[in-house]
């Protein structure tokens, strides 16, 4: 990334500001400024989330914030109340206080003598889903809104579930949160009080996955901050943007369906990262196309971006199958309105002899039966991408052994697909409750698998996820599986091949018992959205190179280590998938803070023993300097039988090595259609 040092504005920066809030408490802030705006006034853009400034997310708002300032712009992080140096509890994600909180931040930058009342919203993850959410409630300071990896569905299409199956990831981030909401504030920003402001943080820390788990079903919880509930709330105009190893790139794509307001999209190939840090490559100038958004929606430059293409996205070329990609070769594509009429669907059918029947080949009658062993998904990758790699889907022929597959012919031309493509299918089953995973796959010449699209569904959630309703055995019942949007170019000479499980575990947590699927090959079809190339593509504005500005001074101490290890025990018929997250030990220089994060994680199961699953995540962080050593481990244990799931927790802190607070959780929630 290019650093940008010479900015068209000299930058001032307000470290340790404290935002007030109605009933007393106070949010910390730090806040870059251009130098003029003192006399000049100008818009403000916030960024809005839990990741500690101080020391969370310090490195990467030092990249973005002051290049913002330095082009015109006031530039706001806030930790949330009870994250962070804020004070009060964060209880959970996006609740009603949160927003009120938001609210009152507006206001009062657009009270500031430097701001001149109008605000952008800019934030990745949470930060975009806030952005969102705020915006749907209208208030008069927010007038643009830069949304990266969100969503508009809090149910249907975040960390938590997937077609109304549970996923493995909503354990891993219940556990993420579990690890930042256990953590001090700095006594460098709050002074004495930090202790006890801790040690409030520590009683009222609790696994937020027990909450989840009592809502498995679409309810007024997930409807709650889920914006496409009523997309018309939503006036301030919207850059949604997102990366194919992301888990949150088909809310693009139902944004610019929904929105009545102003809405571009941007997918690139990225994981869940902003675009100018992006990977898998090539990252973009980003915060070039940001500051062309707020140009022209909170400063009314007529720069022509509300006339370019309302999606862009990149087109990926075909690639061998491995868990991690430093860059995706493609080129990017763009279509003035989404849905748009370049895109057709194409229907292929399910043949006899595992055959993938072309657009115009005749439907061939037959039953197709399958019961997948449960460790189908071991080379699933993560449902969301944090780091593109080892974390992606590894070759899929180690997968397709337990599911049926269906490959086409040799493909006689290319073929570009940009879009979702969905499995219609006529099944039954033999037990009330059952999954079913769908994967769309590249295959090459050589016969490698990588996998393209994937899609989940509970077949109990078949027609509905607010009122799921179990299987009769044996039913023939007609259901479509919806998989990921993608862009996707296969050559000539290779094979779709599309592959259907009754598992796809760790990736989605298995249906309570082994269940066996018949599906009638001529009630079946894959819809395919076909894009043929277009010249204009060619044409497109090239985007500029990434810039930020230079990041502060960080020495590494002890050496990050990530891995994603498949353990197969035969003797005792057991399969693990070990996950390390270990950030090593490293001094920010600034602020001689000395870091420690490390995260583990074990998704085990036995056999094809449906009862013999569990996942168990260990967080531990630590802060030391002179006068100030802290540390937390927490420990989250998910399992589950046929009737039941069963949560233990644990969290300890040590204050100079002695332990200063312990509690154990232990909870049974009862299954409910998943």
């Amino acid at each position: 990334m290019r650093t940008a040092t010479n900015l068209p504005e000299t930058v001032q920066t307000l470290d340790r500001v404290r935002i007030p809030m109605a009933d007393g408490a106070e949010l910390a802030a730090r806040i870059w400024l251009p130098q003029s705006a003192w006399n000049t006034p100008v818009p403000a853009i916030l960024e809005y989330i839990p990741y500690r400034l101080r020391d969370g997310t310090a490195e990467r708002d030092a990249v973005t914030h002051p290049w913002f300032a330095g082009h015109g712009y006031a530039a706001v992080r806030v930790d949330l109340r009870g994250s962070g140096d804020s004070d009060g509890l964060l209880r959970d994600e996006y609740l009603p206080q949160e927003l009120d909180d938001g609210l009152e931040v507006l206001r009062w930058l657009a009270a500031q003598p430097w701001c001149d009342g109008r605000i952008g919203m800019y934030g990745i993850s949470w930060g975009g889903f806030n952005g969102l959410q705020l915006a749907a409630l209208q208030p008069p300071e927010l007038r643009a809104v830069v949304s990266v990896a969100s969503t508009d569905d809090r149910y249907a299409d975040d960390v938590h579930h997937m077609g109304g199956c549970l996923l493995g990831d909503n354990l891993s981030w219940a556990s993420t949160m579990f690890a930042f909401n256990s953590l001090p504030p700095d006594p460098a920003v709050v002074g004495e009080r930090w202790r006890s402001l801790w040690l409030e943080r520590l009683e009222h820390c609790t696994p937020w996955l027990e909450g989840w788990l009592r809502h498995q079903r679409r309810d007024g919880y997930w409807r709650h901050g889920s914006v496409c509930e009523d997309f018309a709330a939503i006036r301030a105009p919207v850059l949604a943007v997102s990366g194919w190893a992301d888990g949150y790139s088909n809310a693009v794509f139902r944004l610019l369906r929904g929105l009545e307001t102003p809405c571009h999209g941007l997918v690139g190939p990225w994981s869940h990262t902003y675009p100018h840090l992006g990977t898998p490559g090539p990252a973009i100038g980003f915060l070039q196309e940001c500051l062309r958004w707020w140009d022209r929606w909170l400063k009314d430059a007529d720069n022509g971006i509300d006339r370019e293409p309302a999606l862009r996205v990149w087109m990926q070329d075909s690639v061998p199958p491995t868990a991690s990609y430093p860059e995706r070769p493609g080129r990017w594509v763009a279509e003035a309105a989404w849905p748009s009429p370049h895109v057709h669907v194409e229907p292929w059918g399910l043949g006899s002899e595992g055959r993938l029947l072309p657009p115009g080949v005749e439907a061939e009658d037959g039953i197709a039966e399958i019961t997948s062993p449960l460790v189908v998904g071991l080379f699933a990758g993560k449902w969301c991408s944090y780091a593109a790699g080892p974390d992606l889907a590894h070759d899929q022929r180690q997968e397709d052994g337990g599911a049926l597959v269906f490959d086409g012919p040799r493909l006689e031309q290319p073929l570009e697909i940009l879009g979702a493509p969905e499995l219609e299918l006529e099944l039954a089953a033999d037990r009330p409750q059952a999954m079913i995973a769908v994967r769309l796959s590249d295959v090459g010449t050589d016969d490698a698998a990588t996998r393209v699209s994937y899609g989940l569904l509970n077949l109990s959630h078949r027609e509905s996820s607010a009122e799921p309703e179990p299987l009769e055995p044996g039913r023939f019942h007609r259901v479509r599986v919806r998989l990921n949007e993608v862009a996707q170019h296969f050559p000539a000479g290779h094979r779709l091949r599309v592959s259907v499980s009754t598992s796809y575990w760790p990736l989605a947590w298995p249906s309570p018992e082994p269940a066996r699927l018949r599906i009638r090959t001529a009630g079946s079809r894959l819809h395919v959205p076909v894009r043929p190339p277009r010249e204009e593509d060619a044409a497109l504005r090239p985007f500029d190179p990434p810039e930020g500005t230079p990041a502060p001074a960080v020495t590494q101490l002890e050496e990050a280590h990530h891995d994603w290890r498949v353990i197969r025990e035969l003797a005792e018929d057991r399969s693990t998938l070990e996950v390390v997250n270990d950030s090593g030990r490293y001094r920010l220089e600034d602020t001689g803070t000395v870091v420690t994060s490390r995260a583990r994680e074990w998704y085990r199961s036995r056999a094809n023993d449906h009862d013999s699953v569990e996942g168990e995540t260990r967080w531990e962080r630590a802060f030391e300097r002179e006068g100030w050593n802290v540390r937390t481990v927490t420990r989250t244990h998910l399992a589950s039988d046929r009737t039941h799931f069963h949560l233990n927790a644990d969290l300890d802190a040590f204050e100079d090595g002695e332990r200063v607070f312990c509690r154990t959780f232990r909870y049974s929630i009862p299954r409910d259609g998943v």
